[in-house]
């Protein structure tokens, strides 16, 4: 056993914490709405970036490449000053929703590099410019840009041209579960000298300034020596805390400068050392903003280092439950173990994967990228909305403001972010999907994740899943069944057959639950036709679906009806495996598929017999307009809402049904006796190949259909996926047109060119991986069950015809190529920036977008989304560099 999963079977059963710290500070805290306390609820504009600084923080802390334990009670960053800036670089820059001109949008470098799953090893990659940090043109030019044009980006600014930066690496390294060695490496990659400050901070959260603690005893950091201090805390005992010398340790307190910031929504502190006070002595020079006796709650050691040009220098310091007498004696060899360690563990995990050095370098940033963004995510809705003892009175409509029916919420985990800046909070089914890639490297943690939203402090008592901070109440896609079926199928593989049916079982009464809250609260007129707005896909229909319609009525959902009975199925064979240890399920299973067999007749009969949701002349799938004198309409947009009804497969072998004959029993009944439904339900009764049975929305006719869309470059296929909106649409326009005014939607690759369903709706072209991953395993499962027998076009037009496998995996490689270097070294995710393409400082460095643009692959949105974008480690098994792509833009055909 390798010694990384030694660390993980130690932190399994207690014998060593080993994530008890781990990189759990986010780099964005200003902005959110757990920090927002304003009368109107505005969270961008109450705590902005420039006050920052200056203000403690009632939920969370931020830092840049930092860590804290798993509490957040103490945490570690690196602050770094260039003698330019008007402040110290503690914490990542970006517009917020309003200021940028397609939505909110981090303005900074820097790149995850590296994680172990127990953070044994991390690190990290963050690109400070030498000139003075470009804020304001940021803020200006973008508000200057329309919709219609690109974002305004940091390297547009000229800050690093002729190479005027700092690389800046920050590494961890443990020693132990409490003993964290920190080594960070600054690189000037300009052509003179130049000055930098490193600053590695050490503070506790503030959590004694808001009345809840009377009388305990306050956290207190204090110089033990020229380069070293103690930090006491009542919950985490003594830490000792060791500087490279000569450092001059600077101390000063977290708590809010009132002087700066006027805020009355903040404590007053009695103290006169505030949290910008080391800000303030190293920016501004002023001597009095931290405390001569060395001691506080905000710590950090000064290193003013000057750099000649190509020259780097190395800062160290190290975070110790035990007192050392010689703390950097050991510190090389340390950090040179935990990286073979690291090294190791990727090896191993990597075997499956083909040889080539960029596939496996794709990979490894992306699990960092997941890794590191694990974080501290504290929120309890009830003293959020009433406040705290030691601030004023709120106003009483705050009470039945945002999130006002979630009283029962309090979250104070470890939840795996979409990102750490665009995301400081998690979502429902983003975090499902990262759950998939999760499970490969660490199955417990992706467990528990899935466990984590099912438990009583989030699921709500009506059965619903909570969505995210801004809307608690808003409806993500029910992917958690699909999630924690697949985790616990990857789970018992990794354990020789042996399944966690302790965590299934757990997941599954609470998930029975929110499909109930489905089934009362989404399905309006009871007839197994769902609706659920948004659905995480914004602004891909006609109207806001998550806003009363301008025609009045309600949408009857294409993809609302295609989760719930993919939700229907993913429940039914949960059921079916806890049904083998406890026979029990073989009747909650029944039901599953009874529901299934219904949201089928749905999708095709409408419910009632008259009107439904596949469309024969188009041969395609639709939402229908159900307007208020009855009338239906369906909104002929041909979108992967359309393509959804392909996730709602299972296949299932013949001697399971032998296992379960209740199940089976009562499975042969309702298809006896209903033969409506039973015609319905694709192949359930004609075994396919291995003696399996299907079920699925789609007859083998109605998937070749769809699959002919799907797979056609002029539509849906794009060189890197499938796209979200049809290109049939860029000539083609969908118009919806009421007495005041048209509603349309056309084919935009990017980003969206209309702010009307927020600042990032983007579902109308581009390329998403989340869909992307469930089109490929919906194709797997297919194939399970048709084998080589079912063959269609590829691309649709080509005369080349493929099985539904080699087609899966064929959408794997369009998809990887958007990271991999092509033949000319080229990688479409960085488009036509030149330096990230060739420089040798940049161009091995990935960054994983939140979505592709669906025409050149370029990365767009969230730039740092590893979340659902990180489902790329599971299909680079796929990829092969031989596999030639035809062009729709040339009809060419070349190889990557």
């Amino acid at each position: 056993m390798m010694q990384e999963q030694v660390r993980l079977a130690q932190h399994r059963t207690g014998a060593a914490l080993w994530k008890k710290f781990g990189p759990y500070l986010t780099e964005r805290q200003w902005g959110t709405v757990r920090e927002d306390y304003s009368p109107d609820g505005n969270a961008w504009s109450f705590l902005p970036h420039e006050l920052a600084r200056s203000v403690a923080y009632r939920w969370g802390e931020e830092g840049l490449g930092g860590i804290s334990d798993d509490r957040q009670h103490l945490c570690l960053s690196v602050a770094l000053w260039n003698e330019q800036d008007e402040m110290l670089k503690e914490r990542l820059f970006g517009l917020t929703n309003g200021q940028g001109n397609h939505g909110e949008d981090v303005k900074e470098l820097y790149y995850y590099l590296d994680s172990t799953p127990s953070h044994s090893y991390m690190k990290m990659l963050y690109k400070y410019p030498q000139r003075e940090f470009p804020y304001e043109e940021l803020r200006r030019e973008n508000a200057r840009r329309t919709r219609l044009e690109p974002e305004f980006e940091l390297l547009d600014t000229g800050v690093f041209s002729e190479n005027r930066y700092f690389d800046v690496f920050i590494e961890y390294a443990k020693a132990g579960p409490d003993d964290i060695l920190l080594q960070i490496t600054a690189h000037n990659r300009g052509p003179e000298a130049a000055a930098l400050h490193v600053l590695p901070t050490v503070w506790f959260r503030n959590t004694w300034a808001w009345g809840h603690e009377a009388g305990a005893a306050r956290p207190a950091l204090q110089a033990t020596g020229p380069a070293a201090a103690a930090a006491d805390h009542p919950a985490l005992g003594r830490y000792h805390v060791y500087a490279d010398e000569p450092a001059g340790l600077l101390f000063c307190d977290n708590d809010t400068n009132h002087h700066r910031t006027g805020d009355p929504f903040n404590p007053t502190s009695s103290g006169r050392y505030f949290k910008d006070g080391i800000n303030d002595y190293v920016v501004e020079g002023d001597f009095t903003a931290v405390n001569p006796k060395r001691r506080g709650t905000k710590m950090a050691a000064h290193h003013p280092l000057e750099l000649a040009s190509g020259e780097s220098r190395t800062v160290r310091l190290r975070l110790s439950r035990e007192e050392l007498s010689t703390p950097f004696a050991d510190f090389e060899p340390i950090m040179a173990a935990r990286l073979q360690d690291a090294d190791a563990f990727y090896q191993c995990m990597q075997q499956e994967l083909p040889p080539q050095p960029e596939v496996r370098n794709v990979q490894r940033q992306a699990f960092a990228g997941m890794l590191w963004s694990k974080q501290f995510y504290y929120y309890d809705v009830t003293q959020w909305l009433d406040g705290d003892p030691a601030l004023p009175r709120l106003p009483a409509r705050r009470r039945k403001g945002r999130n006002s029916n979630w009283r029962h919420l309090h979250n104070q985990d470890i939840i795996s972010m979409p990102d750490k800046w665009e995301y400081p909070w998690y979502a429902a089914w983003d975090l499902a999907f990262h759950c998939i890639p999760l499970a490969m490297v660490d199955a417990d943690f992706a467990k528990a994740q899935l466990r984590l939203l099912c438990h009583d402090r989030y699921l709500h008592p009506s059965g619903q899943l909570p969505a995210y901070e801004w809307n608690l109440n808003d409806v993500n896609p029910p992917v958690h069944a699909w999630a924690t079926w697949r985790v616990y199928q990857m789970d018992k593989k990794l354990h020789e057959g042996q399944g966690d049916t302790a965590f299934l079982e757990a997941v599954f009464h609470k998930l029975t639950l929110n499909f109930t809250w489905w089934v009362n609260r989404k399905d309006k007129s009871e007839r197994n036709i769902f609706e659920g707005g948004f659905l995480g896909l914004d602004n891909i229909g006609v109207f806001d679906r998550s806003a009363p319609l301008p025609t009045g009525g309600y949408i009857e959902q294409s993809d609302g009806t295609s989760w719930m009975a993919m939700f229907a199925l993913n429940m039914m064979r949960m059921a079916m495996e806890l049904a083998g240890h406890n026979p029990v399920y073989q009747e909650m299973a029944g039901k599953f598929f009874e529901h299934f067999l219904y949201i089928a007749d749905a999708m095709t009969r409408g419910g009632d017999g008259q009107f439904n949701l596949w469309d024969e002349e188009d041969q395609f799938y639709y939402d229908v307009l159900h307007t208020p004198d009855d009338a239906r309409t369906k909104l002929r947009v041909r979108s992967i809402v359309g393509l959804i009804p392909l996730f709602a497969v299972e296949v299932i072998d013949e001697q399971l049904l032998n296992a379960l004959p209740e199940f089976t029993e009562r499975a042969r009944w309702l298809l006896d006796n209903r033969p409506h439904l039973a015609q319905l339900v694709a192949r359930w009764q004609e075994p396919g190949q291995g003696a399996r049975h299907l079920l699925s929305l789609l007859r083998r006719s109605r998937l070749r259909h769809l699959l002919k869309r799907m797979l056609d470059e002029q539509e849906f296929l794009s060189d890197f996926g499938i796209r979200a909106l049809s290109r049939y649409h860029l000539e083609n326009p969908y118009v919806y047109s009421t007495v005041d005014t048209d509603f349309m939607v056309q084919y935009v690759p990017g980003e969206a060119e209309s702010s009307m369903f927020g600042g990032n709706s983007n579902w109308r072209g581009p390329i998403w991986f989340p869909i992307n991953y469930l089109i490929i395993e919906s194709l797997q499962r297919f194939h399970a069950y048709y084998g080589d027998s079912f063959r269609v076009e590829y691309p649709t037009g080509s005369g080349q015809r493929f099985n539904l496998q080699q087609i899966a995996e064929a959408l794997s490689e369009r998809l990887t190529r958007l990271f991999l270097p092509d033949a000319g070294g080229r990688r479409p995710a960085f488009a036509d920036d030149e330096l990230l393409q060739t420089d040798p400082h940049f161009k091995d460095y990935l960054l994983f977008h939140e979505y592709f643009h669906g025409d050149t692959g370029r990365g767009l949105g969230a730039s740092h989304q590893t979340g659902w974008t990180g489902l790329v480690v599971r299909l680079l098994r796929h990829h092969r560099p031989e596999a030639p792509v035809a062009s729709w833009a040339t009809g060419a055909t070349t190889a990557t």
